[in-house]
């Protein structure tokens, strides 16, 4: 699979880099660290976990929240724990022919197999996640902008191919319309012994409402 992947997507993939490597010139590296940093947001989905269990304190928000977490759970055993392993394809920098791209942009190593992205596959899970729970769209639009820089900054970092990064779309689109589910069933089933105090509780508790009677 990585064989073919590497043949079959070969001028997208090259293409992809040096238009990355272009911008680096251009930019004179500025976007280098934007990139790493989002790198760091990404490291095993930390930021979206932290963000889902900010969103879990809350009442109005606590449905996200659980569907977040049930997206990036999916998530992680369709990407990390299958894809990753099933194709084991090496990270492009490992080819002699993208390291002076790589190095271009400060070298930044990671040890896992390259297909499909994981920061993009949680990036894409969480947020999709979290616009399919939001009663705005219009307003939680935006957090796509987060999912397409965190793509391209995989790509601008030469630790993924364009086509690792779309496989990581993909397969976080998949989880997150997984988890969504998941947690408007959960919520159903809530709803359904909503009597119950642990219902009650799940429903009703808010961080806000436990901060005023103190």
């Amino acid at each position: 699979m990585a064989v073919w992947l590497n043949t079959t997507f070969y001028g997208l993939d090259t293409w992809a880099f040096t238009v990355c490597n272009n911008l680096s010139k251009f930019a004179g590296g500025i976007l280098t660290p934007l990139c790493e940093l989002f790198a760091l947001f990404g490291k095993g989905g930390y930021f979206f976990i932290a963000f889902a269990v900010i969103l879990l304190l809350f009442k109005n928000t606590r449905k996200a929240g659980v569907s977040m977490l049930f997206a990036m759970l999916v998530g992680l055993v369709l990407t990390n724990w299958t894809l990753k392993p099933l194709v084991s394809r090496p990270r492009p920098f490992t080819n002699p022919e993208y390291a002076g791209f790589w190095e271009q942009v400060g070298s930044h190593f990671e040890k896992s197999k390259s297909f499909p992205s994981g920061h993009t596959n949680v990036a894409m899970n969480s947020m999709l996640t979290f616009f399919l729970c939001s009663k705005n769209k219009k307003k939680s639009f935006w957090v796509f902008f987060i999912v397409a820089f965190m793509g391209f900054s995989r790509v601008y970092l030469i630790v993924h191919y364009l086509t690792d990064v779309i496989g990581g779309l993909i397969a976080g689109a998949i989880a997150g319309i997984v988890g969504y589910y998941l947690g408007k069933l959960l919520f159903l089933l809530i709803e359904k012994y909503k009597d119950t105090a642990f219902c009650k509780f799940i429903l009703n508790a808010d961080i806000l409402n436990l901060a005023k009677k103190k």
